[in-house]
């Protein structure tokens, strides 16, 4: 009886859990979405690399930066009001992509999207903490929620790739309505399990100057290549945004209820997870942003068979990840965020067999399998051993500053493409992409060796242990 108890979910459990992947799905959706119409996004609207960068960038810098007020909003007025208020937001910014008429109206649309996708992830994985409080069955959700989110990794990559090819690139930005309209149905079933947390307030100068800070640095790295380092332009947005950021740094550690706050980081896998968030997560947008407009641009491949060329990555995800959260709950997740990234990144330099004579099964596929079982075996336990590092009434904030650790990388491994890549995309370009994927993802691994700690309560036998779900 026992056992039954620990490994069955209650109705509202499952409702949580089901709430929280749909929630996440949403903005998952649109990120793999977005990689494969690059390309044409910039055929349709001109502006070069600068356009595709705008398209990943826009939505990542209010993201990033909103995110953390995400989490503070989230754990003043609720997980579930905020969420609702994410998802109508997310719906009508998408609206807004498909109808845009030229570069600057879509990145407009992709800077307020960002801030509605702030409100979902964070709130979405704080449901989860503050519901499963067990370390065994957080461990199987956040495995579950992993799994079922990268379904997303299928349907985006897709479905973008038919409406490129087929249709329209704008269309592929309707695909989430359907996982909206869901979501706000089981959203009001679930009204009366809000959490909030008494005495909370919001930081909403930190908001601006995080803001603020990150647009200006990145609109500098951005744009460099165009006007020069010379420029009073580019000269005043990157002094003015680091300026900026370091007065949010600053404004964090004398605020009276900080965005970020910085007592959280005196937690050891906090920190040491925060740190092997950055360089995973930069290592993951740039190959990914590489990948996807290479075998376009570069190899010559449809937007369709582009998007089909990642699929192992979420078939050994959906496969594999609650299985691994669950056995990173029972063993730590200090092993599984070592060899994970470094797997990941011979994953990435296996792409250096890439030639003019183009073939994806010899030289892409393998990469891309060792790349997936890399990704596998990371994502679930780093997430847990952040979350887990934190008291559950705290959830939301730390989620929201894993999270925003997280598209900060992205965003700026991004922002500084032009100089990553050599100034193009072409084949040399491709491999230094490669390179530095590589270097970061070893990086990630090499961090998590050395400061991440196993929990030091009692293991879950494996005998009680939560059984993994099946997708």
């Amino acid at each position: 009886m026992g056992n039954t108890i620990t490994v069955a979910m209650s109705l509202d459990e499952r409702l949580v859990l089901t709430i929280a992947v749909l929630a996440s799905f949403v903005a998952f959706l649109d990120g793999t979405v977005v990689t494969i119409a690059l390309p044409a996004m910039e055929r349709d609207l001109g502006g070069g690399l600068a356009t595709q960068q705008w398209a990943v960038d826009g939505y990542l810098i209010t993201l990033g930066a909103l995110i953390l007020l995400a989490g503070s909003l989230s754990d003043a007025y609720g997980r579930l009001r905020v969420l609702r208020i994410g998802l109508y937001g997310f719906g009508l910014t998408s609206a807004a992509i498909v109808v845009a008429p030229n570069p600057e109206v879509m990145i407009i649309a992709r800077i307020l999207q960002g801030v509605a996708g702030a409100l979902l992830v964070p709130s979405s994985l704080a449901l989860i903490m503050s519901t499963f409080r067990d370390r065994a069955a957080s461990a199987r959700a956040i495995g579950i929620w992993t799994a079922m989110t990268t379904i997303a990794l299928i349907v985006g990559p897709l479905m973008g790739g038919l409406f490129v090819d087929f249709a329209s690139w704008r269309y592929a930005f309707l695909v989430n309505v359907v996982p909206i309209a869901i979501t706000l149905v089981l959203v009001a079933r679930l009204g009366q399990h809000d959490v909030r947390r008494a005495g909370a307030s919001i930081d909403w100068l930190g908001a601006a100057l995080c803001t603020i800070g990150l647009g200006g640095t990145v609109y500098a790295l951005i744009e460099q290549p165009r006007l020069g380092w010379g420029s009073p332009v580019i000269l005043v947005t990157l002094v003015g945004g680091v300026v900026a950021f370091a007065g949010f740094l600053v404004r964090q550690r004398f605020a009276r209820d900080p965005m970020m706050p910085l007592s959280l980081f005196r937690a050891r896998n906090f920190w040491a997870g925060n740190l092997a968030t950055a360089f995973v997560y930069a290592a993951l947008s740039l190959n990914g942003f590489a990948l996807g407009v290479y075998l376009q641009q570069g190899a010559g491949l449809p937007a369709t068979l582009a998007g089909l060329a990642t699929m192992p990555t979420t078939l050994f995800m959906i496969v594999l990840s609650a299985r691994i959260g669950t056995l990173a709950g029972r063993w730590g997740p200090r092993l599984f965020m070592t060899i994970g990234p470094i797997l990941m990144g011979l994953g990435a330099l296996l792409l250096l067999s890439v030639t003019d004579e183009f073939s994806y099964w010899t030289q892409v596929l393998p990469s891309v399998l060792v790349f997936s079982l890399g990704l596998t075996i990371t994502v679930a336990p780093l997430t847990s051993a952040v979350l887990g590092a934190i008291e559950p009434e705290r959830s939301g904030i730390a989620s929201a500053i894993n999270n925003a650790v997280a598209r900060v990388a992205g965003l700026i491994v991004i922002a500084a493409l032009a100089a990553v890549v050599g100034g193009e995309l072409d084949l040399h370009g491709f491999y230094r992409a490669a390179i530095v994927t590589a270097v970061l993802m070893i990086a990630g691994g090499v961090v998590s060796f050395l400061w991440i700690q196993n929990p030091r309560g009692e293991p879950v036998d494996a005998a009680t242990a939560p059984a993994p779900a099946h997708s």
